[in-house]
């Protein structure tokens, strides 16, 4: 089975950081929202396992 990888992984983090900053801008509180839920939801599909998608779920929540 799967595990949630949580160590630092993404290449050029701090660009992709700022293409998401980038991504809000201009956009209202709402707008953002639902951006943002659109990009999870994309993640979500992508990831494709509910095992892992729960671990990140319950890694989220704290």
């Amino acid at each position: 089975m799967a595990k949630l990888n949580t160590t630092p992984n993404v290449a050029r983090a701090d660009d992709v950081y700022e293409m998401l900053i980038d991504a809000h801008e201009g956009k209202t509180k709402p707008e953002s929202d639902a951006f943002n839920a659109r990009l999870i939801i994309t993640l979500i599909n992508h990831i494709g396992d509910a095992d892992i998608i729960a671990e990140a779920l319950a890694v989220a929540e704290g």
